[in-house]
């Protein structure tokens, strides 16, 4: 597996675009690099930018955009309303594939030492890259903003992990920056109808982990409760690996609550937002919907999806788009500006654009492709397409079945059925295209050269290995298709009887789908050289085709029999 992180560097420029875009072309011009996104802020007057790529690429394009900021951004005259000491602010590494948070800190550390050393800027390394406990807190390291930087870089205790101690102009120019390795962290705002900072603190305080300052008496002026060190006490809140303050954005004419999310896994997106919900609630406020900064994971925007369709006891058994869909309205992410999904999960934009899918072309298209004088896509996709379709209706039945009238206390059995379904679907479309790759490979071995003995020795072997796999492909289309005959044999027998005849129909889908890829599962094993291997699929493939045609004849008897058909169904 290849070594991927991302970076998430905050430069202090969010109103001159000519000034971020010459930071960013320095980005893209470094190969292994992908560029996700750029979020400006008119009123923080900083820019979040996010990249992802190797650990060499990523670190050598993160040092050329500091480089290029130090030159641009004169913290000398920076105002915003984010808190911030330099003009690369702070430039995280994030681990998302391949690699270790060990590794990526031991990156981040050298990455550091490159910007002291060759760019003259101090720098403080924090989270998981921290030298010390006391720097792991990014806001300790930055505390004082560029403000307070002269005084603190040249005490003993704030002294850089690299570059300058010393206060000098090309350090007034430039700033410090904080250079950390982190676990993904998302930045989310929650729109209030209130213009006041002090009632959006309020919330902040109520929902952020670390919570409030204790005071005797008034919560607000009375005096502030003091540990034996002589620090103030906080009474924490209510949600963990949560950070957030409340501001006033001129630009939308509305306070927010701005928070960090440093742990999905222990508060949830969904779940900060409802309690940010109750909480506004409980002081009059009310919460008009949310904003993303930067990136998000897929799996953030599906599990609050699931989690609002699940407190409306409706199905969560419905394509991902859908459920998209749902988090997005819930979560009130188009209030101020549109959300777009493809540019804003980070799944969608690393998704690899090697040429247009099958399975997103539209049925017309799919079906003249299939008809046109090329020979694939072939038996062996469209197999994999009917098992979808099949397994499809049977979902259909089984979301139709969650939310009818008198049937309400049902509703979750039909949504672990429908969530079945849509897992199957996914699985047995994906097939439709690896199927047709699998049969590009064989025909490629084909062309390879055979004029000398060891060049037909090569040609056999990558023969062999393409026309395993082309067998193995629709055996795999067998496999995930039946699975979907007990799916549709529940709805048969106890969906929406208004929609037993879908069963019907995706019971026939998916006999077909596996009778289909059966015949391609013979057709490509007939040539291998390892007839072990060979007459082992073959009986595994029979001993599955065998059972689909059984179990569609037992679901087009209970259909039937509902509809007052007398039929036993069509066998192969």
């Amino acid at each position: 597996m290849n070594q991927i992180i991302e970076c998430v560097p905050n430069f202090s420029e969010g109103r001159d675009m000519q000034v971020i875009g010459r930071i960013t072309a320095e980005i893209e011009k470094v190969e292994g690099v992908k560029l996700l996104d750029i979020d400006p802020g008119k009123a923080t007057n900083r820019t979040v930018v996010t990249f992802v790529g190797t650990p060499e690429a990523v670190c050598e394009a993160t040092f050329r955009a500091v480089k290029k900021a130090s030159e641009l951004i004169d913290m000398r005259k920076h105002r915003g309303a984010h808190p911030r000491f330099g003009a690369t602010d702070v430039c995280p590494l994030v681990p998302v594939s391949g690699i270790t948070m060990d590794e990526v800190v031991e990156y981040a550390r050298a990455l550091g030492k490159r910007i002291g050393d060759e760019l003259h800027i101090p720098v403080y390394c924090y989270e998981f890259a921290a030298f010390e406990e006391k720097r792991r807190n990014l806001a300790n390291c930055r505390q004082g903003e560029y403000e307070g930087l002269a005084k603190k870089i040249s005490g003993p205790d704030w002294k850089p992990d690299f570059g300058p101690g010393e206060w000098d102009d090309q350090v007034a120019f430039t700033g410090a920056t904080a250079v950390g390795a982190r676990n993904f962290l998302i930045a989310y705002n929650v729109n209030l109808n209130t213009t006041s900072t002090r009632r959006a603190n309020a919330v902040a305080y109520d929902i952020r982990e670390k919570g409030r300052i204790l005071r005797e008496g008034d919560p607000l002026t009375g005096k502030i409760i003091k540990d034996a060190n002589g620090e103030p006490v906080y009474e924490p809140g209510l949600l963990k690996a949560v950070k957030a303050i409340g501001w006033y954005i001129e630009e939308y004419g509305i306070a927010q609550i701005s928070i960090n999310l440093t742990d999905l896994k222990v508060s949830p997106l969904h779940i900060v937002f409802d309690t940010a919900c109750e909480r506004a609630s409980s002081r009059g406020l009310r919460v008009t919907g949310s904003e993303l900064v930067g990136m998000v994971p897929l799996q953030a925007m599906l599990d609050a999806g699931k989690y609002f369709l699940e407190k409306q006891n409706r199905s969560t058994g419905i394509p991902e788009k859908e459920i998209i869909k749902i988090a997005v309205k819930s979560l009130g992410l188009d209030d101020l500006a549109p959300f777009d999904p493809k540019k804003k999960i980070i799944e969608y934009l690393l998704a690899e654009k090697t040429g247009k899918r099958l399975v997103e072309m539209n049925l017309t298209d799919f079906a003249d492709e299939t008809a046109s004088e090329s020979p694939a896509p072939g038996g062996g996709s469209i197999s994999a397409y009917l098992g979808a379709l099949g397994v499809s209706l049977g979902t259909m039945v089984a979301n139709l079945s969650s939310h009818k009238a008198g049937w309400d206390a049902r509703w979750k059995e039909f949504s672990v059925y429908a969530e079945k379904g849509m897992s199957i679907q996914k699985d047995l479309l994906s097939m439709v295209d690896e199927d047709t790759r699998a049969f590009n490979q064989v025909m490629e071995t084909l062309g390879l050269p055979k004029g000398s003995e060891e060049e037909k020795a090569v040609r056999k072997a990558a023969i062999e290995s393409a026309s395993r796999y082309a067998t193995e492909v629709p055996l795999k289309v067998m496999k995930r298709a039946c699975d979907a005959f007990g799916l549709i044999k529940a709805m048969a027998e106890s969906g929406n009887p208004n929609s037993v005849s879908d069963a019907g129909v995706g019971a026939l889908c998916i006999r077909s789908a596996v009778m289909g890829a059966f015949l391609n599962v013979k057709i490509n094993a007939s040539g291998l050289g390892d007839r072990e291997f060979a007459s082992r699929v073959l009986k595994e493939g029979s001993d599955i085709e065998a059972e689909a045609i059984l179990k569609e004849q037992e679901i087009l008897r209970i259909v039937n029999g509902k509809i007052g058909g007398q039929g036993e169904g069509v066998t192969g």
